[in-house]
Order: structure tokens, then sequence, then C-alpha cells
């Protein structure tokens, strides 16, 4: 009897671990998929100009550096939707996948998209690497970075 008590703090304190890994395992899964909503969201609010979502979504210093080569900051990125010089007409989502470190988030994946570009149709498909970072307001992009698939 006294053998198998012996063995109860270490039983415990396997279990314990376990409970604690499982736990961190399970919260982080729950940052990247916040993470995840908001990067879908920013594509919908990117088809639907809603202009609010962008502002608070996008850091105020973005980089945002299209599959032209193009670059913009979060005010000039912004303004070319206003000014109808990018029009998203569709975002489809094909894979997204988040990884998280600490306050920061690197979203890799594909999209197809509809995009009327200064006056030019472009239905295109295209890969992708963001970055996002938490701050006092939330998740915001930071960085963005795309290439169109041949």
């Amino acid at each position: 009897m006294k053998n198998k008590l012996s063995r109860l703090p270490f039983i415990a304190a396997i279990l314990t671990l376990w409970v604690l890994k499982s736990y961190v395992a399970l919260s982080q899964t729950s940052t990247e998929n916040a993470v995840a909503e908001i990067e879908k969201q920013r594509f919908a609010a990117l088809v639907s100009k809603d202009y609010g979502y962008l502002d608070k979504v996008l850091a105020e210093d973005l980089f945002y550096c299209h599959s032209s080569g193009l670059i913009d900051n979060k005010t000039s990125f912004i303004q070319s939707i206003k000014d109808g010089k990018l029009t998203y007409q569709e975002m489809n989502v094909e894979k997204l996948k988040v990884r998280t470190y600490g306050k920061t988030a690197v979203i890799t994946g594909t999209c197809g998209a509809k995009v009327l570009s200064n006056g030019q149709q472009l239905n295109t498909r295209f890969r992708f690497t963001d970055v996002y970072v938490k701050s006092k307001v939330g998740w915001q992009m930071v960085s963005w970075q795309s290439l169109r698939i041949p």
C-alpha cells in the first residue's frame, strides 16, 4: 500500500502537465482561429468596401506589397479603393494557415480574386503571406505580400 501511495504524487504531476499542455494547445488553436477569422473578414471588407473595418484592422505602419509589385501604405491602400483604382469584386480564400508567435501571427495562403485594377479586369489566383500584430486595439495587419500563381 505504501509503495502505491508513493507513486501518487508522480501520477498527479503527470496528469497536471497533460492538462496544462492540452489547455495551451487549445488556447493557441483558439488564437489562430481568431486571427484567421479576422483575415477572412478583411477579405470580405475589401469586397464590401467596409472602410471602418479596414481602418480598424490595418495598422498605421502597414506595408502592403501587391502581386504587381506596387507598394502601398494604409492611407494609400484605402484611398485606392475609395477612388476606384482598385475594386475587389470577389475574394475567395482557398487555403489559410495561421502560425502564432506570442503577439505576432504569420498567415500564409492562397486566394482566388476578381479585381478591377486601374480599369483592367483581373481574374487571378495568388499566394500570400501577411503578418498581424496584437496591439491595444486588437490584431492588426502590419504587412502583406502576394504573388500571382500562373
